[in-house]
């Protein structure tokens, strides 16, 4: 594992067990609704390897470590254009993919909320996600209302994702190993091709609820709509935490018709 230095500015942490590497692949079950794969961060190409064994899938990778894309493309040769050098967050997906794909990949923990916006920014393209996050952001991501690890994450992905929770990866994996252990989540996109309410007050109303998470949504939600314009709606006595997505989708509901009356 010397070939590439892992980079401690990129969060770079080498996964060494192939078995799990294997699982990880193996998390892409709905391959029936996409042709292109999407892996962020190949590093060395332990998750390339099967996936490139998969010939229903053409993946891609992209890498913003030269070194890591530099040692890829004397591994892979055959990969051209499909391996790019570039930064995953700034990358232009509806440029490189017209149709729909998936995302895989063992993901940086210093971004994996920008990360997960990016795939909710592109939730109409991305199907299906699975993905290597820091444990206690993959438990986030798949937590249910009345948790404390609920919160905005949580809310908006479940909001358009599935989410299962494969299995946790111990430190000792690694290389270098992390200090905390890590979590694989499995995001498959659902039925609902865009929310019965204003979408951009969605993720108002669900930031500003949770921004302020300890007080009740009617100081909580204060920014979004004036205190003087809110009623006696049950939701407005509860805190962001109590509130399921369907809820949120029925306050927005709410909300927007204040804002209008």
């Amino acid at each position: 594992m010397s070939l590439v230095r892992a980079k401690k500015h990129l969060g770079q942490h080498f996964l060494t067990d192939k078995k799990i590497a294997a699982k990880i692949v193996d998390g892409l079950v709905h391959t029936d609704q996409y042709k292109q794969v999407l892996e962020v961060g190949p590093g060395m190409g332990i998750l390339s390897d099967i996936l490139l064994e998969r010939e229903h899938l053409e993946t891609y990778m992209i890498d913003i470590d030269t070194e890591s894309y530099n040692f890829l493309k004397d591994k892979y040769p055959q990969m051209g254009s499909r391996l790019i050098n570039g930064d995953f967050l700034a990358m232009d997906l509806r440029a490189v993919f017209s149709g729909k794909f998936a995302v895989i990949g063992n993901f940086p923990y210093n971004i994996s909320s920008q990360i997960l916006f990016k795939i909710l920014a592109h939730r109409d393209q991305v199907v299906e996600m699975v993905g290597m996050f820091q444990k206690e952001v993959a438990e986030r991501c798949a937590s249910k209302s009345g948790t404390k690890d609920y919160g905005i994450l949580s809310v908006l992905i479940q909001a358009y994702y599935n989410i299962d929770y494969l299995f946790t990866v111990k430190p000792g994996t690694f290389n270098p190993p992390p200090k905390v252990n890590s979590g694989v989540i499995r995001l498959s996109r659902n039925e609902m091709k865009e929310l019965p309410c204003d979408e951009k007050l969605f993720w108002a109303v669900v930031k500003s609820g949770f921004n302020q998470r300890r007080k009740t949504l009617r100081n909580a939600l204060s920014g979004v709509v004036p205190k003087i314009k809110m009623d006696e709606h049950p939701f407005f006595d509860k805190r962001a935490e109590q509130l399921t997505v369907a809820d949120f989708i029925s306050l927005t509901q709410h909300v927007a018709a204040l804002l209008n009356a």
